[in-house]
């Protein structure tokens, strides 16, 4: 129904990735800065208002949102010229399309006479209005979900669908599925009591026919190296009384805490497997901002260089990063020393020579600023002056947020850390380094291995 929809026949959809860099171009077509309207902001806050069903004229009127609104009506109007559209204005223009076409509602009210919707809890403003309406006065709706589950809405999801369902369709029946089959008795029993703190859900109260199952034991820690050792204790002793490590898990809320948990593992050899994530050593966020201090101490590093020079992104992009590589090849030298030589011979284009001075530049200033600090404070600064955490919040995600926490597990891995007898001759920051390379990698519990 392009027509319709007013759309072009040959409409092309934009997926994540192609509407940052459609706003992006926008912003600078526009001649605005990136650093005081960015982009993932702009994105976040169109695909929001689309969620809540708000074309540019009909957001809320506010002075300190009037430039993203304003922006927001740039990019709705270049996205029509070309024949683009998002995620958000497929829902949209539906909406938009059937409501305003009563033909072309009846068509599909009489077609759907039965709708199924699952995980409802979480469906967002424009997914909502869009079964009201495509279910009529006839049709039959069918809805599925937790409103005790709903975990997207800070991606507009809105829980309150599951309460306000039953007020728009009077009369529904509501079948409540409260029988459980994985938990036991006292599990089932201790999470009705706290999700009934929730006065905002539908009530109901899950059991089970299972057995009753062991108590739950609450342990009280002075902080996470003492609950790190109350666990490893813990399986020592299960491993002790002849049981399998296999049959052990340990369970956690967020990446960040597992850091902890797997030092106090390593240094008593208990073998381990991370399932469902990656060891913290091995995770991209923080291999990144180690690569800034790692280049600090050892010029050489040429793995660090491409990490570092990457992220954030510097403006080093695949040409020049070739040309360096060629020239440290040919020289026998590392890429740092290649920029540098590179750089002295102004053997770089305009772009590439202002991008490439810009990082050695940056690396030197970390350098210079950590020099006399404590271990702790080197990590801070380092991460302060290499941009990664502005750079993270600027993607507004969920998988961002988590990054920031292991940044943060980061530093207070910095400041727990002690380093080794033997290490005398190695500064903190290096001991550190050494003993986050070693922890990274090969040291995963091997498939065969009871861990």
């Amino acid at each position: 129904h392009w027509k319709e929809a007013g759309l072009q026949q040959g409409f092309q959809i934009l997926d994540a990735d192609d509407q940052y860099r459609q706003i992006r171009r926008l912003l600078k077509s526009l001649k605005l800065d990136e650093t005081q309207c960015p982009p993932r902001d702009i994105q976040w806050f169109i695909n929001t208002q689309k969620d809540l069903g708000l074309r540019p004229g009909k957001v809320k009127k506010d002075p300190a949102r009037k430039e993203y609104i304003d922006i927001y009506k740039a990019y709705d109007e270049g996205c029509e010229r070309a024949g683009l559209v998002d995620f958000g204005e497929l829902l949209l223009r539906f909406y938009a399309t059937i409501k305003k076409n009563d033909a072309l509602l009846d068509h599909y009210q009489n077609r759907f006479k039965h709708i199924l919707v699952d995980e409802f809890q979480d469906t967002n403003e424009i997914q909502y209005q869009m079964v009201k309406l495509l279910s009529g006065q006839e049709s039959s709706p069918f809805i599925v979900g937790d409103d005790d589950q709903s975990i997207y809405r800070w991606r507009g999801a809105n829980s309150e669908n599951m309460l306000r369902f039953q007020k728009d369709f009077k009369g529904c029946r509501l079948i409540k599925l409260e029988q459980n089959y994985r938990s036991t008795k006292t599990i089932l029993a201790a999470a009705n009591t706290v999700i009934a703190n929730n006065q905002q859900r539908l009530s109901k109260e899950l059991w089970t026919e299972g057995e009753e199952g062991e108590l739950i034991t609450v342990t009280s820690a002075y902080d996470e190296y003492e609950e790190a050792q109350n666990i490893v204790n813990k399986i020592i002793s299960w491993k002790i009384q002849g049981g399998k490590l296999s049959d052990v898990a340990v369970l956690y809320r967020s990446n960040a805490q597992s850091r902890v948990i797997e030092e106090a593992l390593l240094q008593l050899n208990i073998p381990y497997r991370v399932y469902g994530g990656m060891r913290f050593f091995d995770r991209a966020e923080i291999k990144d901002a180690l690569s800034y201090l790692r280049l600090v101490v050892n010029k050489n590093d040429d793995v660090a260089f491409e990490r570092a020079s990457n992220i954030p992104p510097k403006g080093m992009g695949a040409k020049t990063m070739s040309q360096i590589r060629t020239f440290a090849k040919e020289h026998n030298v590392s890429l740092f020393s290649a920029t540098s030589s590179m750089l002295q011979n102004q053997e770089l284009a305009t772009r590439a020579f202002t991008a490439s001075s810009g990082f050695l530049n940056l690396i030197q200033k970390i350098e210079s600023s950590i020099e006399g600090l404590e271990l702790p404070e080197q990590f801070e600064k380092s991460i302060e002056l290499s941009g990664l955490v502005p750079f993270l919040k600027s993607k507004k995600t969920e998988k961002s947020e988590t990054k920031i926490e292991n940044i943060s597990e980061l530093v207070n891995a910095a400041h727990g850390y002690r380093p080794l007898m033997d290490e005398d001759e190695l500064s903190p920051l290096q001991s550190f380094l050494s003993h986050a390379a070693l922890e990274s990698g090969d040291n995963q519990a091997a498939d065969w291995e009871d861990s």
